[in-house]
This record gives C-alpha cells, structure tokens and sequence, in this order.
C-alpha cells in the first residue's frame, strides 16, 4: 500500500470508512486516551476541527489503550466520554493498536513512513501525524505538541 488512501478503519459506531472518502483533504491523525495527562489536548483537536473543518481539515482520532492502560472503555464509553468532556465533532474511530504486531496498517503505514526521533515506535497518547490534500505526511508531533502549535502548519496546507 503507498498511500494513506489505500485503508480503511471502522468508526467509533462500527462502520467502515475508507480514508479515500478524505482524499482534497488535510488530516490530523491522532491515537487518543481518555485517561492521559495529554487527553485536555481533545478540547485543542476540536477547536482546530471547528475551526478549518469547512475548509478542508479533518481531525481523526485513533483511541488507543497501548500506553499505561489509558483507554480502558469501549468504543461507547469513549465516544460518551468525548462528547460530555469535549463536545468532539470530529471522527473517532473504534480502539486500535498503534505498535506491535496487532497494529492497525494505517499506523503500521504512518510509523514506516514518518518515523519519529526515536524509531517508528508511537512512544506515547496523543502522536500526531499531518497529511496533506495529496495523502502525503507532512509530519510527525510528539505527543508534548499541543494542537495550537500545529496550526501554522495546518493553515499553510489548507492554501
């Protein structure tokens, strides 16, 4: 596969999406926890999703419970927890493996292409990945990233 177009995820609601339905499309791609230090960064994906959804972003959100058992819920609970803590409008797609060997091939594909400081490995929740209106990753932002500091770099694709 040598595109992100050429996957699909099930959603938090159990329907299938193929990535190629965003292809004109900026993407975030975000593996979430709602237990983490970092999950306030919801409520920054959000306000960057309302903000330049209608120009062409889209903020998608991978939950993962990887990390220090951080995402322990089921997709219901999640998308609960989203909803009442966050007001998330954005898509979020059912619990995933980032790493391993049960990894979900669009991160399998992300790490091998843009791997981070420190290897392929997604070391933590909330590892960000920029893809443009092409399909092609942009970058790679650790998990320390707050979502406003991605914004430039939003802005510049959404041109």
């Amino acid at each position: 596969m040598s595109s992100i177009y050429s996957f699909s995820a099930t959603l938090n609601n159990g329907n299938q999406k193929s990535l190629a339905d965003y292809k004109g499309k900026v993407l975030l791609i975000v593996n979430t926890a709602s237990q983490c230090g970092f999950t306030p960064q919801y409520k920054g994906l959000q306000e960057l999703y309302a903000k330049y959804q209608a120009r062409g972003l889209e903020v998608l959100g991978f939950p993962c419970n990887q990390f220090g058992h951080q995402e322990p819920g089921s997709d219901v609970d999640i998308k609960s927890f989203c909803d009442l803590n966050y007001a998330v409008k954005f898509p979020l797609f059912s619990k995933v493996d980032v790493n391993g060997e049960n990894a979900h091939p669009i991160y399998k594909y992300l790490t091998s292409e843009k791997p981070g400081l420190l290897g392929k490995a997604i070391r933590w929740n909330f590892t960000k990945f920029l893809i443009d209106k092409e399909g092609k990753i942009v970058d790679r932002y650790a998990p320390l990233t707050p979502p406003a500091k991605i914004e430039a770099d939003i802005l510049r694709l959404l041109k």
